[in-house]
């Protein structure tokens, strides 16, 4: 039987569709109308269209479907408070009715540990209070919250995935901090002595398809992060030395810059301006990251591969190759 996965142009997407259809599936790629869909032209795979955010989504979206796998979301995009909830809570919504009346078997639900915001008291585990920091990030939790609720009140047997920061060959979220290093323009702001904690895609990929297959866990929340955090100082370091460059010296408060960043948000936003500076983009800079990866461990038998400097090579590699540094 197919699996469903959504958000499927993405880089988290298009790596599971790949390794998906690796492993001998048969698989069902939901993409918007507009997504670019480079990332899946060699995968024999079937493509249907449609859109979380309103009620666009094929009426036999999950016939057949054996797993949902939902990766989409909106996360990149400075959206407004109700977009953010249109995608990722109203439209968690959407699909958990469409995956139950369709008699899917196993639905796994991508939330993020961003819904713990500011980690206290380092490394989290899956029983760390909810905290989240910003809008982004509560929609994701009111779709985490919403996707356990269906479960208990319709059956539907659904497993909840919380990625730390994705990284790995085609990601470009972070291609502007390899680029600031490489370049020797990176400003560290504040100390530099916060926490964050990578998981590289093919560890992540895994993370999902060990929950999908898990009996044991239905109903469960999974934090899947890679095998160490580092400091975000030792983070520019090592990324320097794949890069071949010193490592980045220079530090400037992070207070005035929060001070413009809030300022910039609160011009723009009435005006339908996307801001040049936001205060979610600061906190790389000051809210700790790190995890607790036993759960997984125990439950899925997940094991990260790829350690942190192969992985930050490989991607400073891949950058390097497409000419993005």
């Amino acid at each position: 039987m197919p699996v469903l996965v959504t958000g499927a142009s993405g880089f988290t997407g298009s790596n599971l569709c790949r390794r998906l259809v690796e492993a001998g599936c048969e698989v069902r790629a939901l993409v918007r109308p507009t997504s670019k869909r480079e990332a899946l032209a060699d995968l024999d795979l079937e493509i249907v269209t449609g859109d979380l955010a309103g009620d666009s989504l094929p009426a036999d979206l999950c016939k057949n479907v054996d797993t949902v796998y939902h990766i989409a979301a909106m996360y990149r995009e400075q959206g407004t408070e109700n977009a953010f909830q249109q995608v990722n809570a109203s439209g968690t919504d959407r699909l958990l009715y469409a995956a139950l009346d369709a008699g899917v078997r196993r639905f796994v639900h991508c939330s993020t540990v961003g819904v713990l915001g500011n980690i206290e008291n380092p490394p989290a585990n899956e029983d760390a209070p909810y905290a989240p920091g910003d809008r982004y990030q509560k929609s994701k939790l009111e779709g985490e919250l919403r996707a356990l609720s269906f479960m208990r009140e319709h059956g539907l047997p659904v497993t909840v995935v919380r990625p730390s920061a994705i990284y790995g060959p085609g990601d470009l979220r972070f291609v502007k901090l390899f680029r600031a290093i490489n370049r020797r323009m990176f400003v560290m702001l504040g100390s530099g002595e916060v926490y964050y904690h990578y998981v590289y895609i093919d560890d992540l990929v895994t993370g999902f398809m060990l929950a999908a297959a898990s009996d044991a866990a239905v109903g469960e929340v999974f934090i899947i992060a890679g095998e160490e955090f580092v400091t975000i100082k030792r983070l520019t370091e090592m990324i320097a030395e794949a890069l071949g460059r010193p490592a980045p010296a220079l530090h400037f408060p992070i207070a005035p810059v929060m001070f413009a960043a809030q300022a910039c948000q609160a011009i723009c936003e009435p005006l339908s301006i996307k801001p040049p500076l936001y205060p979610r983009r600061l906190d790389f800079f000051r809210k700790h990251r790190a995890f607790d990866i036993s759960k997984a461990r125990r439950m899925l038998g997940y094991r990260p591969q790829v350690d942190m400097r192969t992985g930050i090579q490989r991607t400073a590699d891949w950058y390097r190759s497409h000419n993005l540094l």
